[in-house]
């Protein structure tokens, strides 16, 4: 692996552990993490209660730049994998959606509930 892509893998991974860790303080549970399938991958799978959410995890140097990593293709190919997903850990009842979680430098992560309305 080529080392800017090792670096940008471990920065993927140490957002994810951030954005589990924040979820878990809101009181989600973590079921899964790089949640994959054969149409694509879920950072976090999580519940809390009876919400099970898709959550996509981007880690960028700004604010703005976070936003613009989140769109409409990788919402389709997280909504896609997330179709896949739900049998596997939605229960009767389950509110479903897909949720964004931005972790930007010196700033709290920002949770952005159900940003896939497809």
């Amino acid at each position: 692996m080529r080392s800017g892509r090792r670096k940008a893998e471990l920065a993927g991974r140490r957002a994810e552990w951030l954005a589990a860790w924040w979820l878990r303080l809101k009181g989600w549970r973590i079921l899964a993490v790089r949640a994959r399938t054969s149409v694509g991958e879920v950072d976090l799978v999580a519940r809390r209660g009876r919400t099970l959410a898709f959550v996509e995890v981007k880690a960028r140097s700004g604010e703005a730049a976070a936003g613009l990593a989140l769109d409409d293709w990788r919402l389709r190919r997280v909504a896609r994998a997330a179709e896949a997903l739900a049998p596997r850990y939605a229960r009767a009842g389950d509110a479903i959606r897909i949720d964004a979680l931005f972790i930007v430098p010196r700033r709290l992560p920002r949770h952005v509930e159900n940003v896939w309305r497809g």
